[in-house]
């Protein structure tokens, strides 16, 4: 049985069927959560939903899967997923920041495992809203419906300059952050800055020629950096962790997959602090990471680390 909460709004939007996405660290992650098949199960990133797919297979009709994503496209693709499914299936279109009030609203009191794969998967590239550096479109970087005031637009018209450098070499570690937030504001007193290609624009006339020559692009930290600020990510981050803790049953696991090294520091304070109050342990002291044949096979996930914790002391939820 597959049931969506009641303030999901329905898509008119079809997934995108040719943009390829490969998961990433599959098998060490569903493995690592040993799941049973009565388990109350989250996948609090469905992403391409190829955790989503292997976790529902490892549930009966016992068993409950909580798909959570704030793109309905992957909304979509988890529904697509759950065909025959045998275990109960609940898609929630929200950020998974919220899990605590999801959980409420499901009445569902506890849960067993939860997976957080922080990748953001290909089909994001392609959604129209601004990911990508590659092709032209609203500078948006926002993974559910752009709000007014809240687009990646929107932060770089409106925020000060020692603002927008902070941001850049503080989240995306851009160690020309200073000269491109120079170059925005200049650029917004001119015309705002509304598109992909305006942005690049102003990375390219910002950064030495011998930065530009290099295989990543210039423009990556910088769209780095702004899509983890508009939709705070490491907030959202921190916060989910600190739910998915309170709400695991004793025994219970959380697996977390990072793809740099920000979001693997918070995971790993995160695991850190709940260990030192008593409510649980490392699975791995060092993260898992992926084989090089997983590597060659899909270069993007060569950064991916896995952590998994084990909920120990019972904690009753109120």
């Amino acid at each position: 049985m597959i049931t969506t909460l009641p303030s999901m709004r329905a898509s008119t939007r079809k997934p995108n069927a040719d943009v390829g996405h490969e998961t990433v660290l599959l098998r060490e992650a569903v493995d690592g959560l040993a799941i049973s098949s009565s388990d109350t199960v989250v996948d609090a990133t469905i992403g391409g939903a190829g955790h989503f797919r292997e976790l529902l297979s490892k549930l009966d009709v016992s068993g409950t899967l909580i798909g959570i994503d704030a793109d309905d496209g992957a909304i979509e693709r988890a529904q697509q997923a759950s065909g025959g499914a045998r275990a109960k299936v609940h898609l929630v279109e929200d950020n998974f920041r919220n899990l605590n009030r999801i959980l409420d609203d499901l009445h569902i009191s506890a849960i067993d495992k939860s997976l957080f794969d922080l990748g953001w998967s290909g089909f994001h590239l392609t959604s129209g809203r601004g990911f990508s550096f590659r092709v032209n479109e609203p500078l948006h970087m926002t993974y559910g419906t752009p709000e007014k005031g809240k687009t990646a637009a929107d932060l770089l018209n409106t925020a000060s300059e020692e603002a927008i450098a902070d941001m850049l070499y503080s989240l995306g570690e851009e160690r020309f952050a200073r000269q491109i937030a120079k170059g925005i504001v200049e650029a917004r007193e001119v015309s705002p800055i509304v598109t992909t290609e305006d942005l690049v624009n102003i990375v390219l006339s910002t950064t030495p020629r011998w930065y530009q020559a290099r295989r990543l692009h210039p423009a990556t930290k910088t769209f780095q950096a702004l899509r983890i600020a508009v939709n705070d990510e490491f907030g959202a981050l921190r916060d989910g962790l600190a739910a998915a803790i309170e709400r695991t049953r004793e025994g219970g696991r959380i697996a977390v997959i990072t793809f740099h090294s920000i979001e693997d520091r918070i995971v790993k304070q995160v695991f850190r602090d709940a260990v030192h109050a008593g409510q649980g342990t490392l699975i791995n002291k060092k993260p898992f990471t992926p084989s090089l044949a997983e590597v060659n096979a899909n270069p993007r996930s060569r950064s991916a680390k896995l952590r998994l914790f084990e909920r120990g002391t019972i904690q009753t939820y109120v």
